[in-house]
Order: C-alpha cells, then structure tokens, then sequence
C-alpha cells in the first residue's frame, strides 16, 4: 500500500515551501544599479529607507544587512551591555536570541499565549528585574503583539520596547502600522520574507539620536554620511567616533526591495487571499487549530502556521511533515523553542518544561507553503494531501 502511495506521487513537481516574487523588474533595477557605478551604500538605499518609512509611518529609517543586525544595532542604541538582562520570546529565532547574547547580555524569557503564539504581557510583567534594559517582542507570523499592554508595562518602568518585526512588514494594530509603536522596530528583508531583498533589514524609529547612532555602529562607526566620500559632494576626510561593525546595506540590494515596495501591496492581498482560502478549505478538518485575524489587527500572512490537535491522528506532526514532503509538499516549523537549543542549556541552564505553552506549541506546529506565486491548482495539492492523510490516519 505504502510503495503504491509513493509511486503515485512521484511524478508529481514539487512544491516548495517560499519562492520569491521576483521578475525581470528586479532584474533590470539591479543592473540599473550595476551600472550606476554604486555597489554598496548609495542613492538606492537612500531612497528605499525613505519608502519604507512611508509605508509604516515612522520618522527615521536605517536600511542594513539583516534584521539581527537591526536588532544587535537597535539594543545598542538602547544601551543594552554587558550584565544586563533582555526580556524575550522563548517561540523565536535564533537571531532574536543572538542579538542580545552579542551585547554581553543575558536572554530572559517569557512564555506566550498559545492562542496566539505572542509573547505574553503577564508574563512580561512577572520577568522583570532591576537588570532589566530592553523588551524584545517577536510578531510571530504577521500577527501583531498585544503592543498596548507591552508598551504600558514597560513604560512605567521606563523600559525601551525593541518590535523584532522580521514578520510584521504589511502588519497593522488599531488602524496604526507596525513600525509606528514603540522606541525601535526592527524589519527583515530576507529571501523569504513579504517583501524580499534577498537579504536586508532596517531599524525604524521616533528617536533620530537612535537613528544616528545605529548608521554610525552599522559603518565602522564612522562620522556621518562617510559613504559619500566617493561622490562629488563627499569629503575624504573621516573620523572614527566609536566601534562599529560592518552592516550597511548595499544599493544593489536595495534595488531589489524597491521593485518589491512597487508591488507590495499587491503581494500582500495575495497573501490574505491565500490565507483565508487556506482556512475556508480546512474549517471543516476538526484535526487542525487554524491561525485567526485578531479583530483589531491586520495580518500581515508571512506565514500560515496549522497546529496539529493531540489524539485526532495516530500520527504525530513531525511524521506529516514527512508524509507531505513525500507528496511533493513542502512545509517548515516555526520554531523550535529556543531555551531547548544547546547554547541556552548549557549557558543558561534551561530545561524542558521551563516554558510550558511554548513547547507544546512548537511541537504541534506546521507551516503550509504562502508566497505571491502560489496558484490555486498548488494550493489545492496542498489541502488535498492534508485532507487525505488525515483520513488515512484517523484514530
């Protein structure tokens, strides 16, 4: 029975977990770029940190390398060092967790609320300490934080709320962008991203000292506008104000996100198509919890996380992850918990059971392929294989 399943998928293409919405567009601004004769830092990224802030309301932008740049520079600018203590999501990334660790300071967990896989404000509340410097919430997935909780418990404790919005892009809460909240919020661009530059981030913030200060650390921490001592208007002399690092983003990549700022909002009512499709066609498979939209908060759909029901199936959600790749499926697990990974046992002492919601969560979490390019005869492939193996492995 097995081998005859298996014969019967195999002609049948792949379908990958993300594809980038890229096209001849990007293509051409790239070599547009190229030919310019700006590489690295020039007038592109100037001109893609100004959209970005549009888009989301704030008033300063800083486009870098990579959201755990963002979110290293951002805690810097906070002041975040050595001995001090950052409150965050255990249901993360590493780079969340990398960000603060480069800093010398120590990683301090909260565990969230399984309904929405956030950080939870109670839980907030009860980690802080007098060693506390920053809050790091993380926007699992696109769906907005509770920021108004968040930012009312840290603000009496005079505390900086740093968003880790690597998912948030095209996120909305109470009719206000992600982006528009609090001290500093921290974007991806990375290849799998709503809006991609194949790799990028940028730090949004009210505060322009914070602005100046995260340009100087993301360029050897040089004097101000040091990229433009190759142009015409630049000067060759330069000075060296602290240490830096090396994270600036290039035009070349910038290119790239100005072409996906040209169609985002597009890309993104895809995205909610897809999103909502997905759930009109799995509301009635009574062995998955469905992601939801909060009344007051737009999605942003980086990702359509399904979580398996404890008892429904007689297999687990590691063994469909392999059931559907061997259908030509292909998905992904947001996340495994953090405080189970080797570096924050063995430095921290953290051992399962530590965050209880977190770990059951993440272990009956699956992410279903949403990108632009997913065509409904896909995503049908997609609902098909899921319906037919919880059928075929009902209790």
């Amino acid at each position: 029975m097995k081998r005859r399943a298996r014969a019967r998928h195999a002609g049948r293409s792949f379908i990958p977990f993300c594809v980038p919405f890229t096209n001849d567009r990007e293509i051409r601004e790239v070599s547009e770029a190229i030919r310019s004769g700006w590489l690295t830092t020039g007038p592109k990224v100037a001109l893609f940190e100004e959209r970005v802030r549009r888009l989301v309301g704030a008033r300063h932008a800083v486009a870098l390398n990579s959201c755990t740049a963002a979110l290293h520079l951002g805690l810097a600018a906070a002041g975040v060092g050595p001995g001090d203590e950052v409150i965050t999501t255990p249901y993360t990334f590493a780079a969340t967790g990398e960000a603060i660790l480069y800093l010398g300071a120590r990683p301090v967990f909260a565990d969230i609320d399984p309904e929405t896989l956030n950080i939870d404000p109670s839980a907030v509340a009860r980690a802080i300490t007098r060693r506390t410097k920053a809050i790091v919430p993380v926007h699992i997935a696109g769906l907005s934080c509770d920021l108004p909780s968040l930012l009312s418990i840290a603000g009496k404790r005079r505390i900086p709320v740093i968003e880790d919005a690597a998912h948030a892009l095209g996120t909305e809460l109470a009719g206000r962008p992600i982006g528009s909240w609090s001290d500093i919020t921290c974007f991806s661009f990375y290849a799998t991203k709503n809006l991609t530059c194949g790799e990028g981030g940028m730090v949004m913030t009210e505060d322009r000292r914070i602005a100046d200060r995260v340009r100087r650390l993301s360029l050897h921490g040089l004097s101000r506008d040091a990229w433009r001592r190759y142009s015409r208007a630049g000067r060759w002399r330069y000075d060296v104000l602290e240490m830096g690092y090396k994270y600036n983003m290039t035009d070349v990549a910038a290119a790239i996100g100005l072409v996906q700022l040209s169609k985002f909002r597009t890309m993104q009512a895809v995205r909610r198509r897809l999103a909502r499709r997905y759930s009109a066609l799995l509301a009635g498979c009574d062995a998955f919890d469905l992601p939801r939209e909060e009344g007051d908060t737009v999605h942003a759909w980086h990702l359509y996380v399904l979580r398996l029901r404890a008892g429904v199936l007689r297999m687990g959600r590691d063994a469909l992850i392999e059931a559907l790749r061997r259908r030509g499926i292909g998905t992904s697990m947001h996340f495994l918990p953090l405080h189970l990974h080797s570096l924050y046992r063995r430095t921290f002492g953290y051992r399962r059971g530590s965050f209880p919601h977190t770990e059951r969560e993440s272990s009956r979490a699956i992410s279903l392929p949403l990108y632009p390019g997913l065509d409904a005869r896909a995503q049908d492939r997609v609902i098909e294989a899921i319906v037919d193996l919880v059928r075929r492995h009902r209790r």
